[in-house]
């Protein structure tokens, strides 16, 4: 089949059509959906049927893997993390978020498969970074480009909903860390919001009485809809998205179901 890309909103997201991820793209193909991935930042594939070996595989073309300091990870393939209601609480992913930001070299993306989807609710939103910077005035830009923010991972991950020991560890060994509040993408060399409610804890050199009110208008700007696209996840569905240029937000709606999502996390660069 010939791959298709069909951009879902002026700002951000495309569903991708004939291409089967359990086969080893050719380099033209992954080239192909590499540049898409820049452009549109969020890619959707329906009906893909992987083992955790081939969902490794393919997100290791995109770069290293990351493992996840808490979330459980499958046994036999580790670079596989299980969001799964029946292992974790899911509720820590309904905010807004760029994965592991709270690293020295935060991720690059991540590759997001869908096992078992609750029969209503569980959506995914994904925001432009990039288009939200944009549409900042001028002088605003100007000024954020100025200021670096703390990224903590104590901040989504409290301590009555996680096994004390294992939190322990990763706030020991992922202590809070200094981003740019405004990145460049190394790849596209688009200016990007790099702030969420996820992780970021303050503004560096700023009290929180002035630090707060600027980070929660920033985090308003970033999810107006206009910048935005909404998934509605059926089994087999892979989003690939951009963890440089966007955020996103797994809503947290769907009760006592069962839900069941393997992702692959990309290691990224140091922001600048």
């Amino acid at each position: 089949m010939t791959m298709t890309i069909e951009p879902l909103t002026p700002a951000i997201g495309a569903i991708v059509s004939g291409v089967d991820l359990a086969q080893p793209l050719t380099d033209e193909a992954f080239a192909t959906l590499a540049e898409a991935l820049l452009d549109r930042q969020v890619l959707f594939l329906r009906d893909q049927v992987l083992t955790e070996v081939q969902h490794r595989d393919f997100a290791a073309r995109l770069g290293p893997l990351h493992i996840h300091p808490i979330y459980p990870r499958s046994a036999d393939v580790p670079e596989i993390m299980l969001l799964d209601t029946a292992l974790n609480d899911l509720r820590d992913n309904a905010l807004w978020h760029s994965d592991v930001s709270f690293l020295e070299r935060p991720s690059l993306g991540a590759v997001l498969l869908a096992r078992t989807i609750p029969p209503l609710g569980g959506d995914t939103l994904w925001a432009s970074a990039a288009a939200a910077y944009d549409a900042l005035p001028a002088t605003l830009q100007a000024y954020l480009a100025t200021l670096s923010a703390t990224h903590d991972i104590a901040k989504s991950f409290p301590a009555d909903r996680f096994d004390a020991d294992t939190l322990a560890a990763a706030k020991r060994n992922n202590p809070p860390v200094v981003h740019p509040v405004i990145r460049t993408h190394p790849a596209t060399g688009r200016k990007v919001i790099f702030v969420s409610e996820g992780f970021t804890t303050g503004i560096v050199g700023m009290e929180p009485t002035m630090a707060d009110p600027l980070l929660a208008m920033l985090y308003t700007h970033f999810t107006r809809p206009e910048f935005t696209v909404r998934w509605k996840w059926r089994a087999g569905d892979v989003a690939i998205w951009d963890n440089r240029s966007t955020q996103h937000y797994a809503t947290y709606d769907y009760g006592a179901a069962h839900r069941v999502m393997n992702r692959a996390t990309i290691m990224g660069d140091r922001p600048v």
